[in-house]
């Protein structure tokens, strides 16, 4: 496939950046979207000039780091994927690729396409963990029962991996799927409700600090996270807070 790509060029938060064309040429389609950033990248340096810099890791759909916004969508035009397993048979021969970064205030951006996405660290050091010590004190998995229903849902918010696409495709750039997710993994279970007042005051708290918007209802997020993380979640971190408020 012969390819126009549209992508975002900015040298530091501080410059103005813009939207780069390039050409690039006999794209396999089975090639992954980062994979075609490679070729792209060996070509520009081939040439002399700047490579464009975007975010990578485990490149298996688990890291979350690999988030770009692709023709108007986070992560591209399929459904439950990272851009790392997005494939290039996914676009035609001849098309127009536009590439940027996610957009939101609380993502500013490093270089190009990388984004600074450590606001979502801060709200996990916020309260996204458990104080329980379990060090040297296992005990058998059953001693404690917990209703299928309730860990089923908790295994499936805690697949969260971060990676921000909840935010980039809000209009508001509202954190609030991904901190719905974190705190319902706790939530849920035994070992979470010692310090379940807390955690969700504190994680929503330091959720507004970060400039995060609020929930539109839209349900945009959903349906663009690689994850498929539950609107349901948003529902219960709220359920969680308003508890925790009326307890303070």
């Amino acid at each position: 496939m012969n390819l126009t790509l549209k992508i975002w060029r900015q040298k530091s938060a501080n410059d103005k950046g813009k939207l780069v064309d390039y050409k690039i040429n006999e794209v396999s389609p089975d090639m992954s979207f980062l994979e075609m950033l490679d070729v792209l990248n060996e070509q520009l340096i081939n040439k002399g000039e700047d490579p464009v810099a975007f975010d990578h890791d485990c490149r298996e759909g688990i890291c979350g780091m690999c988030s770009l916004y692709i023709n108007g969508e986070a992560h591209g035009p399929d459904r439950g994927v990272t851009t790392c397993q997005l494939h290039m048979r996914m676009f035609k021969d001849g098309d127009t690729i536009y590439i940027e970064p996610f957009r939101a205030t609380a993502f500013p951006v490093i270089k190009d396409l990388v984004v600074d996405r450590s606001a979502f660290d801060r709200i996990q050091h916020a309260g996204g963990f458990i104080s329980v010590n379990t060090s040297g004190n296992t005990i058998d998995a059953n001693a404690i029962p917990v209703n299928k229903h309730d860990a089923d849902e908790a295994f499936e918010a805690a697949t969260c991996i971060g990676c921000g696409a909840c935010v980039a495709s809000c209009k508001n750039s509202s954190a609030m799927l991904f901190v719905g997710a974190k705190v319902s993994q706790f939530a849920l279970l035994p070992q979470g409700k010692v310090e379940a007042t807390d955690r969700v005051l504190n994680m929503v708290k330091q959720m507004d600090e970060e400039g995060f918007g609020n929930c539109t209802n839209t349900g945009a997020c959903e349906i663009e996270c690689p994850k498929g993380i539950s609107l349901e979640n948003i529902a219960r971190m709220n359920r969680e807070y308003l508890s925790a408020s009326l307890k303070g």
